[in-house]
């Protein structure tokens, strides 16, 4: 009896630091990945320019598991058409989809001169599981521009479901170009997978699909 409780209470004891260290917070989780990347960035910006593929590698590491891509993909996917996908096509166009996200965001990012980033304080009431983290980008000329994460809760972490910079909701710029992309694929949605990069491209370009 006395081994069994003393068994008990060393188990008890070992198991008290993973009680006391809490998840990080949706505000925490943009704070440590943010400053990873742009710690990245500044040591290795010069490569990422003559290498692009070793760039979109690094931003895989850093930010793929942060990035809810089966919740983003299904999201500019819409029900109708997800519904629709078989297992194999949705795989597909996650792994192309998180490619063009990268490309996207990586592109802004080779952009970035030393503009001042900060990440705003957390808001006090948030949702235990869809909550939003705002940050301000401040250029060379002192313009301000907005940035907010939209994060949601996947067990014991966050993962971000969607972004808007300066007013430019990026879930449904992607969203407004795959069903602009299916009408002119006549609804074929292979031909849209597997073209998705290029028409990520054209919508960063601003030509959009004609």
């Amino acid at each position: 009896m006395l081994k069994t409780l003393r068994n008990s209470l060393f188990l008890l004891l070992a198991a008290l630091p993973l009680f006391a260290v809490a998840a990080p917070s949706a505000h925490e989780v943009v704070q440590q990945t943010t400053a990873t990347l742009l710690a990245d960035l500044k040591a290795n910006k010069e490569e990422y320019r003559n290498n692009p593929d070793a760039f979109y590698t690094a931003l895989n590491n850093i930010l793929g598991p942060v990035v809810d891509v089966d919740g983003i993909s299904r999201g500019v996917m819409t029900v109708r058409y997800s519904r629709q996908a078989t297992p194999e096509q949705m795989a597909r166009f996650q792994e192309s989809f998180k490619r063009s996200l990268m490309q996207f965001y990586g592109n802004a990012l080779l952009e970035y001169n030393n503009q001042d980033i900060r990440v705003l304080p957390a808001n006090a009431q948030q949702s235990p599981q869809r909550t939003s983290v705002d940050m301000e980008i401040k250029d060379g000329k002192g313009a301000i521009y907005p940035l907010s994460y939209t994060m949601v809760s996947e067990g014991d972490t966050w993962k971000m479901r969607n972004v808007i910079i300066n007013g430019i909701n990026v879930g449904k710029l992607f969203r407004d170009q795959f069903a602009q992309s299916m009408q002119n694929h006549g609804n074929d949605l292979d031909k849209v997978i597997d073209s998705w990069t290029e028409t990520v491209a054209k919508a960063r370009q601003g030509k959009g699909e004609s």
